[in-house]
């Protein structure tokens, strides 16, 4: 069966199900959200799985999770196979979430190594477990959204990273040069299932939908073909932990907000912004009894401190001293990108220019995406000029011999005598990539003009 008729059949159970549903609610002309819960009828609150399972809001899931892509779980089905089962068996899966008996399958243990060292834990539910969560967050998100904290950025619809960054930037620039930089301790592993069922409780009224989101947390994990219990955390890797980490966090904001702090929140990553050492020493040992007693969750003291905000990183930023703060890259993001540049450069993969540039092309350009958000040009033209020679140096290793070296130089308008010095130099490709007839011959421009984006603002040879 095509992709395309199996996408056909499986919105073709949609359908067939979704009839006499009831109406879906837009939330307009109910009362103003209550700080930490949605305000709605008792009647809508109690009907929340019918929503879930509303034949549009399934198809939006559905187009959502083929286009996350992404591995099987547990069960070994694939996003391709998604749309056939579902064309088979949605009638019977619809009824056990309406009856409240689905049972959600072990989530497969994924680890993944940090930037920084060590390994992140992923949970990957199975394709039909993460439809079924991604229809849950379509649902509860917009309700819950609007009443989450101004500075809490992660995860969340039109916010985003680059906007946390900048709202830190005005703190400093209003003259709050410290930050309290607290780093949570496994955060999405710790948290306390009980807790955050009570929070989801005080916003849900639908008890078959409070039922299915504790059965996501306490299905189990599959790890080399065992399957162990979880009786805390929430496994990263579904559609609805993130949604999930707000709802814990936003006791954290509350409490921030009532002490009257100037603070960003990214997921678990929260910064502080106070005028002096001693107040951050202050804040730092309070916030921290919070979080430990109040939250039971953990504070990294080795990786969390008080200190200047040029001494700290901030999703991947950093800022300048003075009065007028700039963005910039922190020191350990640009390491991170060196290495992935040397990875996809190094002259032993056997690989052509063209099919290298690509691969460069395809990182440079979301790497940009992001990083290019800085305020500091100069930095990225130096990057340029790191990067062309070491695409220099595949090309000079590719044409090999002398004789071909002298004729390519020739053909790129290198003189004669300049050319037969560069070919028959005992110098290394490093060296002779930064060499006066490598720059002309291969430019940057010629690099670009292959798919090679460029970093900096200007023109680098």
């Amino acid at each position: 069966m095509t992709g395309k008729r199996q996408k056909i059949q499986g919105e073709l159970a949609f359908a067939e199900e979704g009839r006499g549903e009831a109406p879906r609610t837009s939330g307009e002309g109910t009362e103003p959200a209550k700080v930490g819960r949605v305000t709605e009828s008792s009647a809508t609150a109690e009907r929340l799985m019918e929503e879930v399972c509303g034949r549009e809001n399934l198809k939006r899931a559905l187009k959502r999770v083929r286009a996350n892509k992404g591995g099987p779980g547990a069960d070994g089905m694939t996003v391709e196979e998604l749309p056939a089962y579902l064309g088979k068996h949605w009638p019977a899966i619809r009824d056990e979430l309406l009856a409240g008996t689905y049972r959600p399958q072990p989530v497969m243990r994924v680890e993944i190594p940090k930037p920084d060292g060590g390994v992140r834990k992923l949970g990957i539910p199975t394709v039909l477990d993460r439809l079924t969560q991604q229809a849950v967050l379509q649902v509860l998100q917009p309700r819950w959204d609007r009443t989450f904290s101004e500075h809490s950025f992660g995860y969340r619809p039109k916010r985003s990273a680059h906007q946390a960054v900048a709202q830190a930037q005005r703190y400093i620039a209003e003259g709050h040069g410290w930050v309290v930089d607290i780093d949570l301790e496994k955060f999405f592993d710790r948290v306390n299932h009980d807790k955050l069922m009570a929070r989801v409780a005080r916003r849900v009224g639908d008890k078959r939908l409070l039922k299915l989101m504790r059965a996501y947390l306490s299905a189990g994990v599959m790890e080399d073909g065992l399957v162990g219990p979880t009786d805390e955390g929430t496994p990263q890797g579904g559609p609805l932990s993130p949604l999930l980490s707000n709802i814990v966090l936003d006791d954290l904001d509350r409490e921030l907000e009532r002490r009257g702090h100037r603070f960003v929140r990214y997921a678990d990553d929260c910064n502080i912004y106070v005028q002096s050492r001693r107040a951050g020493e202050r804040v730092m040992e309070g916030i921290t009894r919070f979080i430990e007693r109040k939250l039971k969750l953990k504070v990294n003291r080795e990786k969390s401190a008080v200190a200047r905000p040029r001494e700290r990183k901030f999703l991947g930023f950093s800022f300048t001293a003075g009065r007028d703060p700039k963005r910039r890259i922190a020191p350990k993001a640009l390491e991170r990108f060196k290495a992935r540049v040397r990875e996809l450069t190094r002259r032993s993969r056997g690989v052509s220019v063209v099919q290298m540039v690509g691969d460069l092309r395809r990182y440079l350009s979301a790497w940009k995406a992001y990083f290019g958000h800085c305020q500091t040009p100069s930095v990225l033209q130096q990057l340029d000029s790191w990067i062309h020679p070491r695409l220099r140096c595949v090309v000079w290793k590719q044409w090999k011999r002398g004789r071909t070296r002298f004729r390519e130089l020739r053909l790129r308008g290198i003189n004669k005598d300049l050319a037969a010095t560069s070919a028959g130099s005992a110098h290394g490709p490093f060296r002779l990539s930064r060499s006066p007839a490598l720059s002309y011959a291969l430019p940057g421009a010629h690099f670009r003009s292959m798919g090679l984006p460029r970093l900096g603002p200007l023109r680098v040879r």
